[in-house]
Formats: C-alpha cells, sequence, structure tokens
C-alpha cells in the first residue's frame, strides 16, 4: 500500500475532474441521435486515429501485458503485430464499404447481406463479448488501484463507473473521441516513465539491461515449432489474423470511428492512425515486463516473497516511482480504463438503439432514440459494475469463466460471416444459417470437451476431445462458418446480390473512378 503524497493525489483528482467537466462540455452538443452516436462529422482523422488506439490500448494491456511478459517472453504480442499486415490489404474496401452501407449498427451489413437474424446473432455476439471484457477491465483496475492505494476495491468500480457513465451519458461520440485523445497521450506518458526508470535506474544503464532481456529470453515470440495444440508463434500468427478481422471489420467500437470521420480518406487515415500507434505501445509494456524481470532478477531490486508476475508491475510502481510519478501512472491507469469502457457503453448504446430499440419500435422520434440511448448507456454502465462487483465477491474466479465459455457458444464465426457476405455472390442467408449451426455445435463440443468443473471436465470424449491450444478455437469457428456457409449455400436457389455489398462492387467503383 502506497503512502500517497498530496501530488500524486491531487493529479489523479484533477484527471477525474477534468474527464467529468469534458462530459459536461459536450452535453451542449448532443441535439440529436446521429450526432450522440457519430459525432459533428467534424473531428479529424488524427483524433479518430488515437481514439482508435486509444480503446484497444485498454487497462488490460497497461497491466496485463507486463505481467505476461515477465512470466513468459513477448508471444502473446504476436497477435497485434498481425493487425497492420492485415489491415494494408483490407482496410481501403472496408471503410468505403461500411460508410456506404450502413446508417449506425455495423451489423446493418449482415442484415442487408444475408438476413435479419445474421444482424441478431452478430449483434448478440458484439455484446455479449464486450460486456465480459467491460466486467474484467473494470475490476481488474480497481484491483490494481486498490492494492496501490489500500482503499476498497467496491470504492473504485463504483467511483469509475460513476465517472464514465456521466462522461458517456452526456458527452456522446464526440466527447468519447476527445477524451481518449487526452487519455491516450496520458497512457504513453505513463508507459514511458516507467521503461525509462527501468532502462536508466540499473547500473549499466540500457545496454546492459536489453542485453540481459535477450539473454534471458524475455525479448522472444517462442516456441516455434509448428503445433496447435500448445501456444507457439504459429497458433499466435494465425489467431491474430482473425483477430484483426474481426476487430476492424466487424467491431461496432472500430467500426463506429469510421462513419465519425468527414469522408472516407479521413475515416482510412484513422484506421492507420491507430493500428501504427497500437502495435508501438502493445510493444512498450511488453519491454516493461521483459525489464521489470531483469530488474529483479539481477540483484538491482527484490520482490517480498510469494508475489506472483501479476503482482510485481504494481508493487513496482508503489515502491520505485518517485513523487509526482506515481500520481501520472495512477492517472494514466484509470485513463486507460476510461478510454476502453467509455467507447464500450457508447457503442453498446449505439447497438441496443439502431438494431434492437428501433426494431421494436420502428415510428420512433429522433428524440425518443436519442433518450433510449442515454438510458442504455446508464443501464451498461450499471451492469458493468454489477459483473466487476461479481469478480470482487469472488476473488476473480468463476464468473469470468463462464462469461468466456457462453460468449464462445452463442458468438463465434463472425468473421466467418463477413467473409462470405464479402467475397462470395453465391453465399444465400440459408446456407450461412447451416454454417452457422454448424459453428455453435463445434464450439459447444469443444468449450465441454475442454472445461473442468472441479478437476473434471464437463464432457470427457476420452481420444476424442477438442485436442488443440483454446486460442484456435475461434479460428475453426470463422472457418466452419464460411465453408460449411459456402458450400451448404449450393443446395439453394442463387440469390440476387447488391454488388455494393461486396468488394467485387467495390473495384466495379474503385475502376470506373480511375
Amino acid at each position: 500500500m502506497l503512502n500517497l503524497h498530496w501530488i500524486d493525489i491531487l493529479i489523479v483528482i484533477v484527471s477525474v475532474l477534468f474527464t467529468l467537466g469534458a462530459g459536461f462540455y459536450f452535453a451542449r452538443r448532443q441535439s440529436s441521435s446521429d450526432l450522440y452516436f457519430s459525432g459533428s462529422k467534424t473531428i479529424p482523422a488524427w483524433a479518430i486515429g488515437i481514439s482508435i488506439f486509444a480503446t484497444l490500448i485498454s487497462s488490460v494491456t497497461f497491466l496485463a501485458y507486463p505481467a505476461a511478459a515477465y512470466k513468459s517472453n513477448w508471444i502473446l504480442l504476436v497477435q497485434g503485430l498481425m493487425v497492420p499486415i492485415v489491415l494494408v490489404g483490407l482496410i481501403w474496401v472496408i471503410v468505403p464499404l461500411f460508410r456506404r452501407v450502413i446508417r449506425l449498427s455495423t451489423y446493418e451489413y449482415f442484415e442487408r447481406r444475408f438476413s435479419v437474424f445474421a444482424r441478431m446473432y452478430s449483434s448478440v455476439a458484439f455484446i455479449l463479448t464486450h460486456f465480459s471484457k467491460m466486467g474484467t477491465v473494470l475490476y481488474l483496475v480497481s484491483l490494481a488501484l486498490s492494492t496501490l492505494t489500500g482503499l476498497e476495491v467496491t470504492t473504485y468500480i463504483l467511483g469509475l463507473t460513476a465517472v464514465i457513465i456521466v462522461l458517456t451519458l452526456l458527452g456522446g461520440m464526440e466527447a468519447v473521441i476527445w477524451m481518449d485523445v487526452i487519455q491516450g497521450f496520458l497512457l504513453i506518458g505513463g508507459g514511458l516513465l516507467c521503461a525509462g526508470i527501468l532502462l536508466f535506474k540499473p547500473e549499466g544503464g540500457p545496454v546492459y539491461m536489453l542485453t540481459e532481456a535477450f539473454t534471458m529470453k524475455k525479448i522472444d515470440f517462442g516456441p516455434y515449432n509448428f503445433s496447435v495444440s500448445e501456444l507457439t508463434f504459429w497458433v499466435m500468427v494465425i489467431n491474430g489474423i482473425f483477430y484483426a478481422l474481426q476487430k476492424y471489420g466487424t467491431d461496432q467500437t472500430i467500426v463506429q470511428r469510421y462513419l465519425a470521420a468527414r469522408n472516407d480518406k479521413d475515416a482510412k487515415k484513422a484506421a492507420y492512425i491507430g493500428v501504427m500507434g497500437s502495435v508501438p505501445i502493445w510493444a512498450l509494456f511488453m519491454l516493461i515486463g521483459s525489464l521489470l524481470y531483469v530488474f529483479y532478477h539481477t540483484g538491482t531490486a527484490s520482490l517480498p516473497e510469494g508475489m506472483t508476475s501479476d503482482q510485481v508491475f504494481t508493487y513496482f510502481i508503489g515502491t520505485e516511482l518517485p513523487v509526482g510519478a506515481i500520481g501520472l501512472v495512477l492517472a494514466a491507469i484509470m485513463a486507460a480504463a476510461v478510454s476502453s469502457l467509455d467507447s464500450d457503453m457508447n457503442c453498446l448504446a449505439a447497438i441496443g438503439v439502431e438494431d434492437f430499440y428501433q426494431r421494436l419500435y420502428p415510428n420512433c422520434t429522433d428524440k425518443q432514440r436519442l433518450v433510449a440511448g442515454r438510458l442504455l448507456v446508464l443501464f451498461a454502465g450499471i451492469s458493468t459494475a454489477i459483473v466487476a462487483l461479481l469478480y470482487e465477491a469472488w476473488d476473480g474466479q468463476g464468473v469470468l469463466g463462464v462469461v468466456f465459455q457462453l460468449y464462445a457458444i452463442f458468438s463465434a464465426g463472425i468473421v466467418g460471416i463477413f467473409l462470405l457476405g464479402l467475397f462470395s455472390k453465391r453465399a444465400n442467408k440459408q446456407g450461412l444459417h447451416i454454417g452457422i449451426a454448424a459453428c455453435i455445435v463445434f464450439t459447444a463440443y469443444a468449450v465441454l470437451t475442454t472445461t473442468k468443473i472441479n478437476d473434471t471436465l464437463i464432457l470427457d470424449l476420452g481420444h476424442f476431445n477438442f485436442p488443440h491450444h483454446k486460442y484456435m478455437l475461434g479460428v475453426y469457428s470463422h472457418i466452419i462458418v464460411l465453408v460449411v456457409g459456402y458450400f451448404s449455400s449450393f443446395l439453394f436457389p442463387s440469390p440476387k446480390v447488391d454488388d455494393s455489398l461486396t468488394i467485387y462492387g467495390y473495384l466495379k467503383h474503385y475502376k470506373k473512378q480511375n
């Protein structure tokens, strides 16, 4: 527990007050649901790009990446390294496609290309995965702050929830984006500060620390053997390809940023800024974890007995940082949570209004849409706090596994749907529905035959249990929807597909313009 200096406390208080102030400042501009969810269309590309970056770099990055590198190496970073490679090939078509064919919800594309069921399935998938993620982020950051300051975890859960709700409820997407810009810089500053101290404080300086990190294989991406049954470099490469497609092609938090840009060119530029900014910061926090290992295993400093890898970075912050720097890092940890959760809340509300409320009340006015959106932000915030409080009550155990298992069963294969719609004119809704059904059955089998309760598998099929690493589950689910959906489509009449919903329509449009 820290004995915080008044300067550190002041930095944290100013950070919180500034966030609240932004919500009130932008509140007066939220006169319509379009402004609330998509902004004024005047936000510059660089700001939207930094907002994408800040959304991707959550408190999980700030806290979990150093722990992962400390415990193992940089293998988890491989997933992030695949993102720019995939985007270079697809962002030029994904951005104009969404800006042309959808109003607000990413999953409107799935309805226009296939069916209402495809849209509802994808929307529910987004909701489930983001609720589980939001509760995790809020709990982890509250736990870290509690460890550092001695205040109860519950205090931080409720306090952070209130701040994020006020910002998102009042300020809408415009406030979210501009606060993400500020919080993004704060997060970068906190990470650079910690890395700088780790590099320059020990005798020998940066050269010694980096040399030792390489020697100890803490800066490494192995194992490199080609196996999908264990966590290897190639598992993360394959997983990273589908992660990039899912995040930038089907995730509402990112697609909604495309819609906030002034034009296609700005939206593409924002996407590239977000990606190119995220990868170095992911690497920075991996580097922090590697340097922490060297710092505490070469005699520079020592750790209390029994400390786990998850606690090392928090201990370093509390014992090695000077006055003022601690406040900056605490503010950065909170900023990382705010910049991720405010985006999730706004986007969940957008999905709720566009995919569900408006379908139930097709004649609703814009004012009613705006009110419904704000109520959904409030509901999302309260629900996130409840999930985080459940984590606290159960010491972070139990509910997390249940949530992710449910998400795996009911929401897998979204990238498969997207690729099927984008690249195949022959695919139809009947074939897709069969693909989704096959995906759900497969995912249920894989989860049940790999999940243990009291050290006993829920479903033990012996040699027929799912044999591969859990990260491959998501990969296979997307492939199943794509392959089964495509070939099942030949059992039904060929559909009339609007060319603008496929890559072929975009290519025709591009050739005419050039």
